[in-house]
């Protein structure tokens, strides 16, 4: 059993202020993988106190090319040992260990070289313009950052709140779920091994109620950036209000995924699987599938036939499988749910309540389809963040965009159609914060994020550069 009570403080592995242990469970066993400790006040000062120390000298007399020469040897040493980091997440959230090597390491990688990319041509004094040849707009960093990040993508959302907040000099204190702690813990080692200055990164693992509230209610931290529940968003937002710090959030979705009659023959299929990716713990996946209804009973038919034929194992196996759901409590809360779209009347083609066969111990759920869900039932309302799909039939492409909208959420909407005209008109008309489009994946540096109950703000590219930068506007600069 590995032990990592440990936190990094200050450019060092400290010892908990006081020990409070906390076993860390392999989903796909149901065994005690790790004993990591929560932090507690103490902790956070502590970190806090070692990041705020670090602010000045990183963010005002370390040019940038020397912060950005130190995020490319992170990334060297990142991909070096990309191997333990697949192992690491596997092991604490059950990604298969293929789909950890090329999904779960990647997305860390990815975020990392895209940031790289962006912040080659990002000014950081920029002129208001030629009718004020005189005036200055500079970005400069925030300050000391607060950073909560989920177990689902470990390292996409570690990579895309430090990586951002390094280039354009803050100073930080990570808070990685309780739930998957290891992959971050060995974030932090590469971090000491690129050799950024202490205090300039920070680690203090913890739960939602103590360090994640004392993050959000210091007075020396100065943005909150975390990703979550709703739920969550909402009580770190009223616990920041207090000290008025800025809060970015990413929360959670429940896309609709709109199959209109003239969408290619994959659509969905392509859509379904897109859904069970990640054993559906993805707060962009396309869990409401809108389908015109000409085509209806085919794509039931051909979802139910997906779900089946998804494979469901262990993610210390290889192979093209989706694993277990990250914990006992996210099973339990899965389970509850599609009793729930039983009860309601939803017809259950694929999948339902209990373990796939053959699997006895471990979090696993049956890859789910119910069919003729109306956008009021509990399983179109709420995020399950399971493998479950809900597929809802429409006539017209208004009462699809009326279906999509209707929803507290607004991430991650999908459009499928052969009708270039009708893709565009529908994506202007969806309220969310990204539109896909016929299984085309959005580009390196697009800004990822939502609207209404999925949060504010954006991480990736520029944008996710801008957002831990407050604007100064100056006047009177010397004349060039």
């Amino acid at each position: 059993m590995l032990e990592k009570r440990d936190f990094y403080i200050n450019g060092a592995w400290v010892a908990p202020a006081a020990r409070n242990d906390l076993d860390v469970i392999d989903p796909s066993t149901e065994e005690v993988c790790a004993v990591i400790s929560l932090g507690g006040q103490a902790d956070t000062d502590a970190a806090v106190a070692a990041a705020s120390g670090a602010f000045e000298a990183w963010a005002f007399d370390t040019a940038p090319e020397a912060r950005r020469a130190l995020v490319e040897k992170l990334l060297e040493i990142y991909q070096a040992r990309a191997e333990e980091m697949a192992q690491a997440m596997s092991l604490e959230m059950g990604a298969p260990i293929d789909w950890a090597r090329q999904q779960q390491v990647g997305a860390g990688s990815w975020h990392i070289s895209n940031f790289l990319t962006a912040f080659k041509d990002f000014q950081f004094e920029r002129p208001l313009g030629p009718h004020a040849p005189t005036d200055r707009i500079i970005h400069e960093p925030v300050g000391v950052v607060g950073m909560i990040t989920p177990w689902n993508w470990p390292m996409n959302q570690v990579t895309l709140k430090v990586i951002p907040a390094m280039l354009t000099g803050c100073t930080m204190v990570l808070k990685p779920s309780e739930v998957a702690p290891l992959s971050a813990h060995l974030f932090a080692e590469m971090v000491h091994e690129a050799g950024f200055p202490a205090g300039v990164f920070n680690l203090v693992n913890g739960d939602g109620v103590g360090v994640g509230t004392q993050l959000s209610v210091h007075p020396d931290v100065n943005m909150i950036s975390f990703t979550g529940s709703t739920r969550a968003g909402i009580a770190i937002s009223k616990a920041a209000a207090d000290s008025l710090k800025r809060v970015h959030l990413e929360l959670g979705g429940k896309g609709a995924n709109i199959v209109f009659a003239d969408a290619d023959e994959k659509a969905v299929k392509r859509g379904a699987q897109h859904c069970f990716n990640n054993t559906g713990q993805s707060c962009n996946a396309p869990t409401r599938m809108l389908v015109e209804r000409s085509i209806y009973d085919q794509a039931v038919e051909i979802a139910a036939a997906t779900a089946e034929a998804t494979k469901v194992g262990s993610g210390h196996e290889e192979g093209r499988h989706i694993g277990p759901v990250v914990s006992e409590a996210q099973f339990d809360k899965i389970q509850g749910l599609i009793q729930t779209g039983i009860d309601e009347g939803a017809r259950l083609v694929a999948g339902g309540l209990g373990r796939p066969d053959g699997l006895n111990r471990g979090y696993y759920v049956r890859p789910t389809v119910f069919a003729d869900v109306s956008n009021d039932m509990t399983i179109a309302r709420e995020e399950i963040f399971g493998p479950v799909l809900s597929i809802i039939p429409f006539e017209t492409e208004a009462e699809a965009i009326r279906i999509a909208n209707d929803t507290p959420y607004g991430l991650t909407d999908y459009v499928q159609s052969q009708d270039d005209a009708k893709r565009v008109r529908v994506a202007r008309r969806l309220r969310a914060g990204m539109v896909e489009m016929n299984g085309k994946g959005r580009g390196a540096g697009s800004p990822f994020g939502g609207m209404k109950a999925s949060g504010n703000g954006r991480e990736g590219g520029i944008w996710g550069l801008e957002d831990f930068c407050e604007v100064k506007a100056v006047s009177g600069w010397a004349a060039e």
